[in-house]
This record gives C-alpha cells, structure tokens and sequence, in this order.
C-alpha cells in the first residue's frame, strides 16, 4: 500500500484541537461533510477550545450542521470538552501526556465517544501509540480471510498491535493507508480487486 500511494501524512488538521472536533464530526459521515463543518467553524473564529467550550448546544449544532446529526454531536463535543475541562485543566496537552490506559478511560467514559473515535483522538491528535480498527480495516481484511466475520474491535485493535512496532507514526501511516484502499479499492458495495495494491495478498 506504501508503494502504492506513497506517506499519507493523516490526520487531516491543522491542529490537534481540530483533529479532535473532526474526529467526532467524522462518526456516520464522509470527509467532506466534515470539511465544511469545519470551514464554518474557522471562517465564525469558533475552532477553539475555550470559544466552543463558552458556545451554547444549539449554537454548535447550527455551526456544524453539514457533518450531519449535528444536534447529537454538538452534545458529544460539549461533553467531550467538558471531561478535559474536568480531568484535564482544559489542556489537550495535558490529555496526550497522560498514561494511555487512563487518557483512553476517560475518553471512553464521555458520553458518544467510543472506542474509533477515541482512538482516532489518542493517535491523531494526541500522539499515542494506538492502533485505529475502523470499518476499512474490517472490510479489507476479513474479504482476505485474515479476520472472522465475527470478530470484534478490540480483537482486530490487538491484532494489529501484536504484530507492529509500537510507534505512533507507524500506526498513523497504517491505518492511512488501509483507509484509502478500502475507499479506492474495497469498496463496501463493489470491490475493484483489479489493481489494487493488495491484490496478491
């Protein structure tokens, strides 16, 4: 896939305050329905912290309306942002210094975070060494016969981490480009196997 596509340099942000509000936004929609959220937020000088923090719900529901459910992930990123507030002193530093166990914990804990998006945030956002086991992952390698129909995120998660160097970037780079095959190539109705960068596998 790396001779293929060449470094995918993910996540897509400028900072690790945006990386983490796409990372909700993201939950049941496609980039590019993010990507406008997101340009509202920059061009109304509200993708930051303390400004969102300050923001009613139905404010943020309308500023992020194009990334869909926006009313349900409004909620999740007010209490997303309350939990560091509360655990964190406000500090998304502070979040990626913490122990992974514990800062995972936490983020499981907030309401509508699961176990992808939280992941997306230790990563993408916050450097950690974890790895990322989205739908991509489970498409492309269970239609390989490398995974079980039945099996489950964290099983897949330590599959993947059982046999990769533990390395933040290692992973970011992975799981980047499993996802543009499985968008290029595996896709979920059709698969184009012809040219694909794992058609021998």
């Amino acid at each position: 896939m790396l001779a293929h596509y060449g470094k995918q340099n993910w996540w897509p942000g400028e900072t690790a305050f945006e990386i983490m509000v796409g990372a909700v936004l993201t939950q049941n929609t496609n980039w590019a329905n993010v990507e406008k959220a997101i340009a509202n937020l920059k061009n109304n000088g509200c993708l930051d912290f303390e400004i969102m923090y300050a923001m009613g719900e139905q404010e943020l529901a309308l500023m992020i309306r194009s990334a869909g459910y926006y009313n349900l992930k409004a909620r999740r990123l007010k209490n997303l942002l309350q939990m560091i507030t509360d655990s964190y002193d406000g500090s998304i530093e502070l979040l990626s210094q913490d122990d992974l166990h514990n800062a995972r914990a936490n983020l499981l804990a907030v309401k509508g975070i699961g176990p992808e998006t939280a992941d997306s945030i230790l990563l993408y956002c916050c450097g950690q060494p974890i790895f990322v086991a989205d739908a991509y992952t489970y498409r492309i390698f269970s239609r390989h016969n490398l995974l079980d129909e039945e099996t489950d995120y964290y099983t897949i998660q330590q599959t993947f981490m059982d046999n990769m160097e533990h390395d933040a970037g290692v992973f970011n780079e992975y799981h980047a480009l499993i996802v543009q095959t499985g968008k290029d190539y595996c896709k979920k109705g059709k698969p184009v196997c012809q040219g694909c960068p794992l058609e021998d596998l």
